[in-house]
């Protein structure tokens, strides 16, 4: 039995968003689409959080993913950039929970480690070995396509090595012995609305 799943890969920005959909069939993959949306134009930053959130929302209902991988936010000293790209990611996850997709964030050095076995690898290096595991032509002009693309792969390594849900890179719910177990938020939220805030 052929099973077949889509996987969605963000790397979240607020001037450039990559955006990535591999199409895993047994064991192999293959890349449906990668590109980015622009959000230089715009100054308004709400206005840049809706456009994420319609585009991403757009992807979804085009493509019908299984599941989202997305970059999770770097710490960095400038706290207004680490701000607004949490935002980003967040409007981005939004989209995805508002079609129930189950969302998993992965660190970026997480996702170096998946793709290149060196989690300090440079975005290069992560397409380059990208192109050897997917065999796409050629790289785009912005790594932020690949870095989107490599959120999904790394996102495909894990399910393979079955530990999605075992550690801290990923966004399922640790619940006590005996209770529910959730594999989404949204599935967690629906059953517990007493304990959002």
């Amino acid at each position: 039995m052929v099973k077949e799943r889509i996987i969605l890969g963000i790397d979240p920005g607020t001037m450039i968003m990559g955006y990535s959909l591999i199409l895993q069939k047994d064991k192999q993959l293959s890349l449906l689409r990668m590109g980015i949306l622009k959000l230089k134009q715009y100054d308004n930053q709400a206005l840049k959080l809706k456009k994420i959130f319609e585009r991403v929302l757009e992807i979804i209902d085009e493509y019908h993913p299984d599941e989202l991988a997305i970059e999770a936010p770097f710490f960095g000293k400038n706290v207004q950039s680490m701000l607004k790209l949490g935002r980003a990611q967040g409007v981005a996850m939004a989209a995805a929970l508002y079609r129930d997709i189950p969302i998993f964030e992965y660190s970026p050095r997480k996702i170096k480690q998946s793709i290149t076995g060196n989690g300090a690898a440079s975005k290069e290096q992560v397409a380059l070995m990208l192109q050897k595991i997917i065999k796409f032509d050629h790289l785009p002009d912005f790594l932020d396509a690949t870095d989107a693309t490599a959120a999904a792969v790394c996102h495909y390594f894990q399910r393979s090595l079955n530990i999605v849900g075992n550690n801290d890179e990923t966004k399922t719910v640790k619940i006590p012995k005996g209770k529910k177990s959730f594999n989404s938020w949204s599935s967690f939220i629906n059953d517990n609305p007493d304990r959002m805030i």
